[in-house]
Order: structure tokens, then sequence, then C-alpha cells
């Protein structure tokens, strides 16, 4: 008798408070991982991050034929009222870990449009009348969220990253969500009465090709590939185990970065670019950087050199490396900090200065 009592209490209170519920329990699973996250090659990352995904599918299934009753008379009936909060749980842990991990990379232009993504889809599923019940939307974050697990992992369990590994990830993660929609809409009438499958189909292939689009068009990096640390520097130097950087500080109110991009060249001045690229543990890649150079005759960027260093994943600040040229002229610069395939990871823009009344200020020498 007590227990009913509990219960049908908080059935009230989960009913009356679900709108706040939703977002706190949202919030609950971004800030879990926020706090627990760390690498997703570290095997307590790999273990969470699989738990999240299997019980999301688990919970997607259970919470989808709820309204069939099809868990009546069974021990799953008082739990009911929780599949909600827990799939919104399980939409913030991944999100939360997608977020730590693409914001590994210090190139703000090639990790802003997952958030955006990801941002609108969260919007979305607040401002929506129906919010999670809303089976759409619920399948569309199921997807982009299956498509961004599957890429982290794969790489990470087959010690290999390419375009055709990104390939098979995405059409896994594709098959997976197709038949975990089929299989729901076969089991439940009320899912059936209230999605039409074509339209819902649409909706899934729609995202998975604006993902490859963007990823082929490097809107977004090759995860789980990403740019630690880079810049522009005067002397590189490896001593052991570690490298001397040694380069100018920008000034105190630049808060977003410790170095100056304004390079004041001394004649025979070697310019050097450092990169620090975080891989997981055993995935060997070859790194390029592209040396481009911005002639105002044109008005084009000009590669001028390409030159490539490999590197082997596992080291927490990221595998070190770097390149320099000599022969440099004035005026604006980029390295583009690409994989053999292309694909962008970063971008390092700095200004070449030459000017002989102009002297380096506020050198830092700095170990990586």
């Amino acid at each position: 008798m007590i227990d009913t009592i509990r219960n049908n209490k908080l059935s009230r209170f989960i009913s009356k408070h679900q709108k706040y519920l939703l977002v706190l329990f949202f919030i609950g699973g971004f800030i879990f991982d926020t706090i627990t996250l760390g690498r997703i090659d570290r095997t307590y990352d790999l273990v969470v991050l699989c738990l999240h995904m299997t019980f999301l599918s688990l919970t997607l299934y259970l919470y989808n034929l709820t309204d069939d009753g099809k868990w009546n008379n069974t021990f799953l009936e008082r739990y009911q009222r929780f599949f909600p909060l827990a799939i919104q749980f399980f939409f913030g842990g991944l999100s939360s870990a997608y977020v730590i991990y693409f914001s590994r990379s210090v190139s703000l232009s090639k990790t802003i449009t997952f958030f955006v993504i990801l941002i609108a889809l969260l919007m979305a599923n607040e401002l929506l009348k129906k919010r999670i019940s809303n089976k759409y939307l619920q399948f569309s974050i199921y997807f982009f969220l299956s498509f961004t697990f599957f890429t982290f992992m794969v790489p990470v369990f087959i010690k290999k990253m390419s375009t055709p590994v990104f390939i098979f990830s995405g059409l896994l993660s594709l098959v997976i969500t197709l038949t975990l929609i089929t299989f729901i809409h076969k089991q439940s009438p009320s899912t059936r009465s209230e999605v039409r499958l074509g339209k819902l189909y649409g909706i899934i292939l729609a995202i998975y090709g604006t993902i490859n689009l963007f990823y082929f068009s490097n809107l977004i990096p090759p995860v789980p590939l990403a740019l630690d640390s880079g810049l522009v520097a005067h002397k590189v130097k490896k001593v052991n185990n570690s490298y001397l950087v040694t380069y100018e500080r920008d000034d105190w109110y630049v808060f977003w970065r410790d170095h100056r991009i304004e390079f004041i060249h001394s004649p025979g001045e070697n310019v050097y670019i450092f990169t620090s690229i975080f891989a997981p543990t055993e995935i060997e890649k070859s790194i390029f950087h592209r040396w481009k150079w911005y002639n105002t005759t044109l008005d084009t960027w000009e590669v001028l050199d390409t030159i490539s260093y490999d590197i082997t994943g596992g080291r927490d600040d990221g595998f070190r490396g770097y390149t320099f040229k000599n022969n440099v002229m004035p005026g604006l610069w980029r390295v583009d900090v690409t994989t053999k395939e292309g694909l962008i990871l970063g971008v390092i823009d700095f200004e070449i200065i030459s000017d002989p009344n102009l002297q380096p200020k506020r050198m830092k020498e700095r170990q990586f």
C-alpha cells in the first residue's frame, strides 16, 4: 500500500514537472561526461560511450512501445515513466562526449559546424511541443549521435583511420539506425499511426548526406584526429624527448592565444610551424604542412611548399612535429595542417614582417 502511494506521488511529480526534468536529465548527462571523460581511446571512455549508445538504443525501443501497452503487467511497467528521462540523459552524455573530443582542435572553424548542428537539434528538442515524444526528432537526434559515435569508435578499435573508414562508419550507423526504426515501426501500432516510414527514412538520409558533405568540404575535422596546438615560431629545438619552442608572445589582452601572429623576420632566419596532433593509441598517420602565401597581385593564395611528417597516436598532449622554411617573402601566410587524404585538421595564419627597424619582443621559450 505504501509503495503504491509513493509510486502515485512520484508519477504525479514526474507528470507535473516533466518539462523541467527532461532538461535537467539532459544537463545531468552532459555534466556527467564532462567531468569523467578525457581520451577517446581510454578504456573508461570507451566503456562509458558504448554503454550510453547501447542503453540509448534499448530505451528508445522500450519507450516507443509504451503507448501500445507492451509493458503492462510486466516488471517494466513501474519504470515506464523514467524512459523519457533516461533518453535525455543519454542524449546529454553522448553530446557532451563529442563536444569534449571535438573541442580538442584549436581550429574553431573546423569544429563550429558540429556545434551548430548539435545546438540546432537540442533547441528543436526543447522547443517542439511534444519534445522527446516527437518521433521524427527523436530518431534524427539518435542518428546524428550514432553517426558521430561510430566515426569515433571504429578508427579506435581497428587502429586505422582514412576516408574509407569514415564512409564505413557512417554506413554502419545508417544501417543500425534504419534497422532499429524499421523494427520499432513493425512492433508498435502507435508508432505506425504517428510516423510515415518513408518520410522518416528521408530525414535520416538527408542528415547522412549533410554530414558527409560537411566532412568532404572540410567543415568538420577528420575525427578522431585533432590539432591540439599550432603556432608560428622563431626556433624549434628537440631536447631529449621534449621540444623547446621559441616564439613571440602576444599582448596580454589577447587572451584566446599565447603566440603572436605577426612574425618579425630577420634576414636569413628560418620560420617554423610547430604542431601537436592528438591521435588515439596505435593510429599512425602522415601529417602535411601546406605552406601558402597570399599573392596580392593575383589576389590568390599560392601553395609554395608541402612538407610531411609521420605521427603515432597515444600521447596525452599530442604527437609533436614541425616544418620550416628559409626563403620567405613578407606578407600574409597560411599553413594548412592536413592528412594524406587532404582533410584539414586546422589552419595556422600569420603575417611575416620584414623591417630592419623592428625586433621581436616578449620572446618566450616553451617546452612541449
